[in-house]
């Protein structure tokens, strides 16, 4: 990715832009130096060690399936995840949440009601109907000056995304939101504002 970077820099200069999930949530990472975070869909922890790079001390909440061989890649687990974490100086709370986002996230907030996140990721079921759910769940639980991250709002394999993203978030005055979909998969995040 560093590689793909640099190439797209040196072939059209600093007004090329380029964002995907890691690059938006290193710039969030760094800039609201997130206390808790929330995930859903995890996989390999990649979204997740971004965030943890920049801001060891932050609380992980996690929430994965842990489905083998999801979309044709290897899907190790919480193991993995945890020494990758390792890997880049975590050293915060690590609570992984396994089982489905509809259920869990529901029940998670049921038993935790003040629980509240500077920074969340969505990530995870890729219907619009789902992910319409995971987004659901999650936004009241944004702190005011925290961020939402959206993945994979131009991918042709979810051509709803996009439409779920801003009927959701975009349109709402409560967040301030960007997507970028000009390369890759695209990626949108929020601000919330109030």
């Amino acid at each position: 990715m560093t590689q793909f970077y640099a190439d797209g820099l040196a072939r059209f200069g600093n007004t090329w832009r380029y964002a995907d999930i890691v690059t938006v949530l290193l710039g969030l990472a760094e800039t609201l130096k997130p206390r808790r975070y929330l995930e859903v869909g995890v996989r390999r922890g990649r979204s997740a060690c971004a965030v943890a790079s920049l801001a060891s001390a932050c609380d992980l909440f996690l929430f994965d399936m842990w489905i083998q061989d999801y979309a044709g890649m290897e899907n190790p687990g919480p193991a993995l995840v945890r020494a990758e974490l390792a890997r880049v100086g975590h050293r915060g709370r690590c609570d992984f949440v396994d089982g489905d986002s509809h259920e869990t996230l529901p029940r998670y907030f049921a038993a935790n009601p003040s629980a509240v996140f500077d920074l969340i990721t969505i990530d995870g079921d890729h219907s619009d109907e789902g992910a319409t759910r995971d987004l659901c769940d999650v936004l009241p639980r944004l702190a005011v000056g925290g961020a939402v991250v959206f993945d994979d709002v131009s991918h042709p394999a979810h051509p709803g995304l996009s439409a779920v993203w801003h009927r959701l978030v975009g349109q709402d005055s409560r967040f301030s939101a960007w997507s970028f979909d000009e390369v890759g998969y695209g990626v949108a995040f929020a601000v919330r504002k109030r």
